[in-house]
């Protein structure tokens, strides 16, 4: 499957964005589908993830503020970012746990 990630952009501190990752192929099958990050001189980590039944994990930094779903019927995993913050800067990376990676969308939050 491919997966082509979209929505990143250049906000504000406590901006808001959407990232949206739309597959290839349909993703009802797919057990866990989650995003990751990587900012400069970084590491990539995982923001959060979510498996078919609807559980998610966020990372302690983005709790109850970044909202992890996905649409089943549209192919696509989504990332709602609220209370943006500079920290929050990197390029984010949606993933299937089956190998693929989207192509990254690049995501700045400055003033």
């Amino acid at each position: 499957v491919q997966l082509q990630a979209s929505g990143g952009g250049l906000v504000q501190p406590g901006g808001s964005l959407r990232l949206s990752c739309a597959a290839s192929e349909s993703i009802f099958s797919i057990n866990v589908m989650g995003w990751y990050r990587q900012a400069p001189g970084n590491l990539r980590e995982r923001v959060a993830s979510i498996d078919r039944g609807g559980d998610t994990w966020y990372a302690d930094s983005v709790k109850d503020r970044f909202t992890i779903s996905r649409d089943n019927a549209k192919n696509t995993l989504y990332l709602k970012m609220n209370s943006l913050k500079p920290e929050d800067t990197a390029v984010y990376y949606c993933n299937d746990y089956r190998g693929n990676w989207g192509q990254g969308t690049q995501v700045t939050v400055s003033s």
